[in-house]
């Protein structure tokens, strides 16, 4: 993987959470892939336990900035900047380790969600 590899999945993941998408995983995931969304927990495991776990963001209105930090072979970070507006406030900031596989789905991800002081899971009108 290189940088413009992992961009365009990135473009691709972006364009899936805001169509709400969760039919289209199969263009992202590899079919045995594991999601962990925080460092300590057990991730999901294989496309169908992602797909159902997959947030339902109809009617969400959110930007996000991708910066991609590392790549090295398979694997790359990505700092990601997110801000919701509706249906309520909330702003996260969140590293992720994604591993793609050689066609060029992801095998492994892994997120490290941080939020501002004080504001648990990122929920705070004075956040955007």
């Amino acid at each position: 993987m290189d940088r413009d590899a992992l961009r365009a999945w990135l473009a691709a993941y972006e364009r899936i959470w805001r169509a709400d998408a969760a039919d289209e995983l199969d263009t992202l995931f590899a079919d045995d892939a594991t999601y962990r969304t925080e460092p300590f927990a057990e991730p999901y495991r294989g496309r169908g336990a992602i797909a159902a776990m997959w947030p339902d963001e109809a009617g969400a209105a959110f930007t996000v900035d991708f910066d991609v930090v590392a790549v090295d072979g398979a694997v790359g970070v990505v700092r990601a900047d997110v801000r919701y507006t509706a249906p309520r406030p909330q702003r996260f900031l969140d590293l992720w380790i994604v591993r793609l596989g050689a066609d060029g789905r992801c095998v492994a991800f892994e997120e490290w969600p941080f939020w501002p002081p004080g504001t648990p899971g990122g929920y705070d009108a004075g956040t955007t």
